[in-house]
């Protein structure tokens, strides 16, 4: 049965860590169903691990559209949640908009959008319409050129701010706030007072879960590593090494063996040449 926003609801209320991750593709999202992983967030991050781009800012909505759709498909007990791209709701008509194709096209069962009190009405408007919307407080990739990326709310007025704006969002129906690149003891503070789960990424360990990057955690993405992101693994030397053996296998003949090749019956190969003009002389 899939997950919804109740029973994530349930394990906050239960105390009980909640995991996400995110993922990008139908063969990721059945691995994070395979594992029990409750939530699955495509993220606008697919940007830079998927796409290559500098930041989330060049996502749009029809590659987000592009990604869900997949993960959708591949999963089948996970609440997937679809990323808001840039400037796609920066009003509540479009947010609607934006928000409705996700739903409709995608088949995704929540969306997640970047801001505080600021997109608060939105945030409201799209609950009241019955789509499921997580907000995402502390530093936002969206506004990296404004804000660069560093942590927020170490300051007593930046820690009151995103106290307030998870406030708002939790006010205006949000299911749940990402805390990202926020202070530990902020995020602890943020958690005690919310009633809805908090999700952290580089926010410490007192939020109600966790999300984590797909390619961060599994050592897939090279470029970058960010300081809050923990490798479970180091497939990329993995995936390599595993390319330089096919690569040498095939140079040198050794690939592919019999058992890796289909079988015919000599007298039928001989009846064919026979027949056709690669046959006579």
């Amino acid at each position: 049965m899939r997950t919804n926003i109740l029973d994530i609801q349930k394990l906050k209320d239960r105390g009980e860590r909640i995991p996400m991750v995110t993922a990008y593709d139908y063969t990721s999202a059945q691995m994070a169903d395979r594992a029990g992983i409750p939530m699955i967030l495509v993220g606008d991050s697919l940007g830079m691990v998927v796409l290559g781009y500098d930041s989330t800012v060049h996502v749009t909505l029809d590659d987000m559209i592009h990604h869900i759709k997949a993960v959708v498909r591949g999963s089948r007990q996970a609440l997937v949640i679809g990323d808001l791209p840039f400037l796609t709701y920066t009003t509540v008509d479009q947010a609607i908009q934006s928000a409705g194709r996700i739903m409709q096209e995608c088949g995704a069962h929540a969306v997640k959008l970047e801001g505080g009190a600021e997109v608060a009405p939105i945030v409201r408007r799209l609950v009241n319409l019955g789509i499921p919307v997580m907000g995402h407080i502390g530093f936002t990739p969206q506004s990296v050129h404004q804000i660069g990326t560093r942590v927020q709310g170490k300051t007593s007025s930046g820690a009151a701010r995103l106290i307030d704006d998870a406030l708002a969002l939790e006010a205006a129906g949000a299911f749940g706030v990402v805390l990202e690149l926020v202070p530990a003891p902020l995020a602890r503070e943020i958690t005690t007072h919310l009633r809805i789960p908090t999700i952290g990424i580089g926010a410490g360990v007192h939020c109600s879960g966790q999300v984590q990057v797909w390619h961060d955690m599994l050592g897939l993405y090279s470029d970058f590593k960010p300081r809050h992101a923990k490798r479970y693994a180091s497939l990329v030397e993995t995936v390599e090494a595993a390319l330089q053996t096919y690569a040498t296998e095939v140079r040198e003949g050794t690939f592919p063996g019999a058992e890796h090749s289909a079988r015919m019956d000599e007298a039928e190969l001989q009846a064919a040449l026979s027949q056709s003009t690669a046959g006579k002389p």
